[in-house]
């Protein structure tokens, strides 16, 4: 009982001679800091950000860079490094002004900075990797491009992942270490089959005429073909028809919808000219 009493007498003596005001002038002043230190990290993304936008979009810059496809992979692995950066100082800044020695924590901490060795490893090789996909020039954003079973466009190259969008509006985030192998669409002009179903009554030489007809029309009104459509003639598809295949070659990324759009055409004059064709027709 007497321990008792002299226990809540020294808490009540403890709490009595505490310096509260002390206490939350320190707390004052350190949320104060804090939230300074919030404000001018924050300040500090976004003029770099408005900075790092104005270069790019520089005209002669972007020249040259490469072109625009170059500049924004450039764009998007440079602002990567500086928010990451920017990360690094606003945490150890943030760790300083609570009061943890950071610095000597990772200087003395021989578990701890044997785990961080080891859980760099992956950040590392992500960095190597990004670095020699972008010094070899293998993807660019915007790049249509397959890595293992994602395709996609690339959206964005950073420091530790790469970001495909797919056609169904997916954003894949792939680790830059597991990209082994790239197949790239956008390097080189890809071609796309029109394929016009037809019988054994189809007139072959009437509809190779039509087509031939159309072509100087079509190229003009189609620069992002690189060629004249070439004319393959009877074949089968893949569902075992007989059709009649005109091969087309187009900038990437442009081929099927220019396919579409010269099929459309070459249905249109068909009927205008009063060839039969049996239906249906396929494009692939």
């Amino acid at each position: 009982m007497l321990a008792k009493t002299i226990t809540t007498t020294q808490l009540t003596h403890f709490w009595e001679r505490f310096d509260w005001d002390s206490l939350l002038h320190q707390l004052i002043i350190k949320a104060s800091l804090i939230l300074l230190t919030c404000f001018l990290f924050w300040l500090i993304l976004a003029a770099g950000k408005i900075i790092l936008n104005s270069i790019f979009k520089n005209t002669n810059r972007i020249s040259l860079l490469g072109g625009t496809k170059r500049a924004e992979t450039f764009h998007s692995i440079i602002s990567n490094i500086y928010r990451y950066t920017c990360y690094f100082f606003f945490l150890y800044a943030l760790l300083s002004l609570i009061g943890v020695p950071v610095g000597t924590l990772v200087a003395g901490a021989g578990i701890f900075s044997i785990a961080l060795g080891l859980g760099a490893q992956g950040f590392v090789s992500d960095v190597v990797n990004g670095f020699f996909i972008l010094l070899e020039e293998q993807i660019d954003v915007g790049d249509t491009v397959q890595i293992g079973t994602i395709k996609g466009t690339v959206q964005a190259i950073g420091l530790r992942t790469t970001q495909v969008l797919s056609a169904d509006g997916t954003l894949t985030f792939i680790q830059n270490r597991n990209i082994t192998m790239i197949q790239n669409y956008s390097r080189h002009d890809l071609s796309a089959n029109i394929d016009i179903l037809i019988n054994a009554q189809t007139p072959l030489d009437q509809l190779q005429t039509l087509i031939e007809s159309l072509t100087p029309a079509i190229l003009a009104q189609h620069p992002e073909l690189t060629q004249a459509p070439q004319i393959i003639g009877p074949t089968t598809n893949t569902n075992g028809q007989l059709v009649y295949r005109i091969m087309i070659t187009a900038t990437s990324g442009t081929q099927f919808k220019a396919a579409s759009e010269i099929l459309a055409r070459y249905l249109q004059t068909a009927r205008d000219q009063g060839l039969t064709l049996p239906i249906p027709i396929n494009t692939k």
